[in-house]
């Protein structure tokens, strides 16, 4: 597999879990009669759709195999749907068959709305606040608070963060000595006076700094402004302008660079013709395999007072039967415990969505990976893209808008002409 491809499969996630509404402590639930079982007394089939593969697959099924043990009634059945544009689109298919779909599967809340709206999903909140199949409540889970918010559409708890990342700056240390950066840049101007002083010194033969995702960057950078992402957004005024020039005037002057046809930063990072690149935290291990001893990286938190939180959530169908729905909420409070946590982070990448797991001693040792001991930093303010209508439509176009921005700049050309272009689609998105 080639390295590009291993890294697209760390960097995107999202397949989608949906449930029905359930009930607390043994209340009523969706159809007002169902009761959550205390115990599952029976043999109780869980259909799970995931899109993990290598690693990822492997340390999932160890994790269910261990489950499984447990819980000597319940059977997990993992299926995997391909990618994770496979799963998304089986998911969508599926829908109009409910019937078919899974119990359980991964997904980005925003691919769910419409389900969500139509009444597809289950409420999880009353199994979190269930002692019996769940914690008792959302603070005895010790999943961090804003992963969890991250997990909602419309305000209702609909899924159980799992395999969440977030963006770092992955840097040479051999070139910041080379070049005399002592400071790694925790702002974004710092990012770019240390970028122009490495393309400078390097005789332009070494590019400062990139992003390997453009809508990430957009999201961030306007966040940072104080503008969250929705169809409020102006994309020709002047925070986003400002945004947009921040980088373009980068790529025009040669300091800063985008993935372009390579998809992700990590390859021209390796090849040392880049000396730092935001990207996705769970990437890292194909980082440290392509660098090997050529030369030593690190990694640190993303500049600005911003990160992204990324990666998928679990999420229940509603067709489900009460004993599914009991099991597969074991389940998902199975693999976000601290325990699980702490393998699977360890393993794959990464990060750990309980508090207990990313303050452990097992995580913070790990000393294959650089991310583990600076993570608790690194994480200090998360955002996650707000969940609406259309949001996930908008979002995804702005790789498009921002490449044809950033191309233009490299040009030397004026880029308002592809602003206001980009500005027809991105608005286009929201209103589709």
């Amino acid at each position: 597999m080639k390295f590009s491809k291993k890294i697209a499969i760390a960097a995107v996630a999202g397949l989608a879990l949906i449930g029905t509404a359930a009930c607390s402590n043994g209340n009523s639930s969706s159809s007002d009669s169902e009761k959550i079982p205390s115990k599952i007394t029976k043999k109780t089939n869980v259909v799970f759709w995931h899109g993990m593969v290598g690693v990822q697959q492997k340390t999932l099924q160890k994790l269910t195999k261990e489950f499984e043990k447990e819980n000597p009634n319940i059977t997990v059945k993992l299926e995997n749907q391909g990618t994770y544009s496979d799963l998304q689109a089986k998911i969508n298919s599926t829908l109009q068959s409910p019937n078919n779909l899974p119990t359980i599967t991964q997904a980005y809340p925003d691919w769910l709305w419409n389900a969500a709206e139509n009444k597809m999903l289950v409420d999880l909140t009353p199994y979190i606040n269930n002692k019996n199949v769940g914690w008792g409540s959302a603070k005895a889970s010790d999943i961090r608070t804003e992963l969890l918010n991250g997990a909602k559409i419309k305000g209702t708890q609909y899924g159980i963060p799992f395999n969440k990342s977030i963006e770092t700056l992955t840097y040479n240390k051999d070139l910041f000595k080379k070049y005399g950066i002592k400071k790694v840049p925790t702002t974004m101007d710092e990012l770019k006076e240390v970028s122009e002083t490495i393309y400078k010194k390097s005789n332009h033969k070494v590019v400062g700094a990139g992003f390997d995702s453009l809508p990430n960057y957009y999201v961030l950078g306007m966040k940072n402004e104080g503008v969250d992402f929705s169809n409020k957004i102006n994309f020709s005024g002047k925070d986003s302008k400002k945004v947009i020039d921040f980088y373009a005037d980068g790529v025009k002057k040669g300091y800063f660079r985008t993935a372009g046809s390579e998809h992700y930063l990590s390859g021209p990072f390796a090849n040392q013709k880049v000396a730092m690149f935001v990207g996705t935290s769970a990437g890292e291990g194909f980082v440290k395999q392509a660098v090997g001893n050529n030369f030593t990286y690190d990694v640190a938190a993303r500049p600005g007072k911003y990160t992204l939180q990324q990666g998928t959530d679990i999420y229940m169908f509603k067709h489900a039967t009460a004993d599914q729905k009991a099991a597969a909420f074991k389940y998902m409070k199975f693999l976000t415990s601290k325990a699980s946590q702490v393998k699977w982070a360890n393993a794959t990448g990464y990060i750990p969505v309980n508090n207990a797991a990313i303050d452990s001693k097992e995580y913070k040792d790990n000393k294959s990976l650089k991310l583990p001991a600076k993570l608790e930093n690194a994480m200090k303010n998360l955002y996650g893209v707000p969940v609406s209508k259309n949001s996930n439509v908008a979002f995804s176009q702005l790789n498009g808008i921002m490449q044809n921005i950033l191309a233009t700049a490299q040009k030397g050309q004026n880029i308002n002409n592809a602003i206001n272009a980009g500005k027809a689609k991105f608005d286009s998105a929201w209103k589709q």
